[in-house]
């Protein structure tokens, strides 16, 4: 899989932790406005997008309103789920046609032991992660919606095809 490459960037891994993770891992082509993951749902897969875009999405007095994009390359995952093992207030949606490489979280933890190449990828991932989520807080704190969309904007080319109304919700505003 191509996205081995991406990782070498963050963990080199060895021919056999690739092997290794390669088994664990299912490519899935999701349709255009499919939901990947119920709000109210444990999350038990990480994600990476290799194609299309995905959303992070929860409603705050029925509205529908977005958190996060997730674009080709990037990690999707409901990590407060997934580390606590209790029901995520948020779902995961494909806004376009969007291929999936899924990864079950049990057996990816099965596999730290024997290749720890492949723990402190995650690891790092993880942590990656996380400071993007900082970022993305941050930027709620400090910046207005009109200088986030130009964030965005500037960052990719994709947002195009993205509807409105997922990048211009009320808490956005």
């Amino acid at each position: 899989m191509d996205f081995f490459q991406q990782f070498s960037s963050i963990q080199s891994l060895s021919t056999t932790s690739q092997d290794a993770l390669n088994e664990i891992c299912t490519t899935k082509t999701i349709p255009k406005n499919e939901i990947i993951q119920q709000p109210g749902s444990l999350c038990r897969t990480i994600y990476f997008v290799q194609s299309g875009i995905a959303r992070i999405y929860y409603f705050n007095k029925g509205i529908d309103i977005t958190e996060h994009f997730a674009f080709p390359g990037d990690l999707i995952v409901r990590a407060e789920s997934l580390f606590t093992q209790l029901p995520t207030s948020k779902g995961i949606q494909a806004l376009e046609n969007t291929t999936l490489i899924s990864i079950d979280a049990h057996r990816l933890e099965q596999l730290y032991d024997n290749h720890r190449d492949i723990e402190r990828l995650f690891k790092r991932l993880f942590e990656l992660e996380h400071v993007n989520v900082i970022h993305r807080l941050e930027s709620l704190q400090f910046k207005t919606a009109a200088e986030r969309y130009a964030d965005l904007q500037s960052n990719s080319d994709i947002i195009k095809n993205v509807a409105l109304k997922h990048w211009a919700s009320p808490k956005s505003r």
